[in-house]
């Protein structure tokens, strides 16, 4: 019998690998896919984020190939044209693995790395947080069990010596919604300084803020999915830290 009282934890392996196995592909590709191609073929990019920019060099999908988008100002007010570029253009799988980056990412150029002489698909702080979910799978894989609720399947990642007092007091949601806080702190602190100050992060700060957040982000994902109340006969069936035990609350009315 496993730590939650069920036989096995075979179907939250399989989500853990599922989940480190999809994003892993998307990592490793946002490498491959500009080594693949000819050295030069992807130049400096500007688009913007959650919208097709790179689809066509003119109509639907073209803003990144616009006369706005092919113009960036730098920070020191100088004025840089770029070149035009298209995923269309691209074999099926680099074509691909960059459409999926011009839906998803702004692709701006001063935050990307370039490998071949081409820039990468996404940007830093999206190559740190697909990093942060193939590793959050990984982990989630191996630790986590099915403990009737999202939160409690989330806690089970951690040691249960860790949550013996956090079950004792019934302080599980604080303790869950501290540790997704402290997963999204770098990230948030690195955003919102630049947003609110002069400052400005590097290619080196993005990918470090960005892992911890897709780390959470595929905990939270895998307990989504794990997490079935009906492998459970009862709530009380439910092993928890600390010999715990879940309780169905039922109110009745006084007369």
């Amino acid at each position: 019998m496993e730590k939650n009282g069920l036989e096995h934890r075979l179907r939250e392996r399989k989500i853990g690998l599922w989940i480190a196995g999809v994003s892993g592909f998307f990592f490793f590709s946002f490498f491959l896919a500009p080594l693949l191609l000819e050295e030069g073929s992807v130049g400096e990019l500007n688009g913007r984020a959650n919208t097709l920019d790179f689809g066509s060099k003119e109509g639907s999908m073209s803003y990144g190939n616009s006369p706005q988008g092919l113009t960036h100002q730098h920070a020191d007010g100088t004025i840089h044209q770029h070149e035009q570029f298209t995923w269309t253009e691209l074999d099926p799988y680099t074509g691909f693995i960059y459409a999926f980056a011009d839906v998803n990412c702004h692709q701006n150029h001063e935050r990307s790395w370039e490998i071949n002489g081409n820039q990468m698909p996404v940007c830093t702080r999206d190559v740190g947080i697909f990093f942060g979910i193939m590793m959050g799978g990984v982990l989630f894989s191996r630790n986590a069990f099915n403990r009737w609720t999202v939160r409690d399947t989330c806690l089970s990642l951690l040691p249960d010596d860790w949550m013996v007092s956090v079950y004792q007091r019934n302080w599980r949601t604080l303790a869950w919604l501290a540790c997704g806080v402290l997963l999204c702190v770098p990230l948030i602190l690195d955003g919102f300084t630049q947003l609110l100050t002069g400052y400005e992060s590097n290619n080196l700060t993005r990918p470090l803020t960005g892992a911890p957040f897709g780390l959470g982000l595929a905990i939270l994902i895998g307990a989504s999915i794990a997490a079935r109340a009906e492998k459970f006969s009862t709530a009380g069936a439910v092993l928890l830290p600390g010999n715990a035990k879940f309780e169905l609350q039922t109110k009745t009315e006084e007369e």
